[in-house]
C-alpha cells in the first residue's frame, strides 16, 4: 500500500495544494510553524477520520472558511481508491470513498493503514493511563471494525450511564433504571476488553524480540494490559459498585479505566525505569506497531514521522530507520541534516514555507 497523492483546499494554514509522494521516503523540512505537520495531520485524518493530534473539525477549517476539503489517492493491492473528506465548522464531516458517500466511519477503517509517531510518543510510558488507551483504540480501530462499533457503543452508554449517575442525586427513583444500562455497558465493555488483551498478546509476539535487538541484547521488554475488572464479572462488579458511583457521579470500572504496563526483568518502567530504558521501550512499541500491521492486514502500513527523528540519538535513529526500509515512510523535520542524507535513501523532498510546498 502506498499514497500517491493528496489534495488540500483551506485546511489550516492551506488555501490549496497538490503533492505527489513516491514510494520510498518522503522528506518534508522546513522551520517551525510553517504547516508540516498538517500536511501528516490531513494524510492521518484520511485514514481515520481523526487528528492525531486530538483536534476537532472546525479547528482544522482555515480561518475565514466555512469547510475545508482534504483528497488522498492510494494504490493498495493493485487497486486504487480515492478518500475524500469535508471538515464543516458547525456540521458532520462528510466522507467518501471513491466518489460514494458513506454514513459510518467503520465503512473507512482498513482502506488506508497508518502508524504516526511523534515525540509525544516518547512519553507514552511516563504519561496519564488515557495516552496508553488511546494508542491502544486508534490502531485496533484501524485494524478491527467490530471493535470500533463495540468501542463507540462502550462510549455511548457510558456517557449516558454517567448522566443518568448525576440525575440520581436528584431523583433518587431513577435508580431502578439503572441496571438496563449496566447489562448493555459489561455486554460492550467486556467485547472490548478481550480485544484490547488479544491485540496486547499480539504485541507481546513481536515487542521482546525488537526490544532485544535495540537494547543490544541486554533488556527483555513485556507488555500487560491492566483491566479494572475482568469482563466475566463486569456486571457483577458495576452492581456491587453502585452506591460509590453514585456517590461520586461516575463509572468507577470498565475498560475507561485500563492501562497498559510496561517492564523489563519483572520491573515496572513506568515507577522504576530510566528516561532511557522508556524512550527505547517507546520505540520498540512502535516498530512493533508496524509489524504487527503487516502481519494481520498481510501490507505494511505508510509511516508517518513528525519531528520525532531529532528526539532520538544517533543509536535509535539508526533502528528505527533499519525497521522502516520496505515501509512509505513521509517524515518532517526542521532541516535535511548529514544523519538523513548519509544513512538512507531519500526518494522525494519537499521544503514548507509559510503553506507553500516546494519539491527540491
Amino acid at each position: 500500500m502506498f499514497l500517491t497523492s493528496l489534495e488540500l483546499s483551506n485546511f489550516r494554514n492551506y488555501d490549496t495544494l497538490t503533492l505527489d509522494f513516491e514510494k520510498g521516503t518522503n522528506i518534508l523540512f522546513g522551520k517551525n510553524a510553517q504547516g508540516k505537520t498538517n500536511i501528516l495531520e490531513a494524510i492521518y485524518l484520511s485514514g481515520t477520520t481523526k487528528s492525531h493530534k486530538g483536534s476537532k473539525d472546525k479547528e482544522m477549517v482555515k480561518f475565514g472558511h466555512e469547510e475545508s476539503h482534504i483528497r488522498v489517492l492510494i494504490e493498495k493491492k493493485g487497486k486504487q481508491y480515492q478518500i475524500d473528506l469535508h471538515l464543516k465548522k458547525h456540521k458532520a464531516k462528510g466522507i467518501a470513498v471513491n466518489r460514494m458517500p458513506i454514513k459510518k466511519a467503520s465503512d473507512l477503517f482498513g482502506i488506508l493503514n497508518l502508524v504516526a509517531f511523534s515525540p509525544e510518543d516518547l512519553n507514552i510510558i511516563k504519561n496519564g493511563p488515557s495516552e496508553r488507551r488511546r494508542f491502544i483504540d486508534a490502531e485496533l480501530c484501524q485494524l478491527d471494525r467490530i471493535y470500533l462499533n463495540d468501542l463507540s457503543s462502550y462510549n455511548r452508554i457510558l456517557s449516558q450511564r454517567n448522566k443518568l449517575l448525576k440525575d440520581i442525586a436528584f431523583r433518587p427513583d431513577l435508580e431502578d433504571t439503572l441496571s438496563t444500562w449496566d447489562q448493555q455497558l459489561a455486554e460492550y465493555g467486556g467485547r472490548v476488553i478481550r480485544r484490547r488483551r488479544e491485540f496486547v498478546s499480539q504485541l507481546n509476539e513481536i515487542v521482546p524480540g525488537i526490544h532485544k535487538a535495540i537494547s543490544g541484547g541486554a533488556e527483555d521488554l513485556e507488555l500487560s494490559y491492566e483491566q479494572s475488572v475482568s469482563e466475566d464479572s463486569f456486571l457483577q462488579e458495576l452492581t456491587r459498585s453502585k452506591e460509590r458511583d453514585i456517590k461520586m457521579s461516575q463509572t468507577s470500572i470498565g475498560p475507561h479505566r485500563d492501562d497498559l504496563s510496561f517492564s523489563i526483568h519483572g520491573v515496572e518502567l513506568r515507577k522504576f525505569g530510566s528516561q532511557g530504558q522508556q524512550r527505547t521501550s517507546a520505540l520498540s512499541l512502535k516498530l512493533s506497531e508496524i509489524q504487527l500491521v503487516k502481519k494481520i492486514m498481510k501490507d505494511a502500513p505508510i509511516l508517518l514521522l513528525d519531528d520525532v527523528l531529532s528526539e532520538l540519538d544517533s543509536n535509535r535513529q539508526n533502528d528505527l530507520l533499519n525497521h522502516i526500509c520496505d515501509t512509505q515512510t513521509i517524515i518532517t523535520c526542521t532541516g535535511l541534516d548529514e544523519f538523513i542524507r548519509n544513512r538512507f535513501h531519500i526518494n522525494r523532498v519537499f521544503e514548507v514555507i509559510d503553506g507553500k510546498v516546494f519539491r527540491k
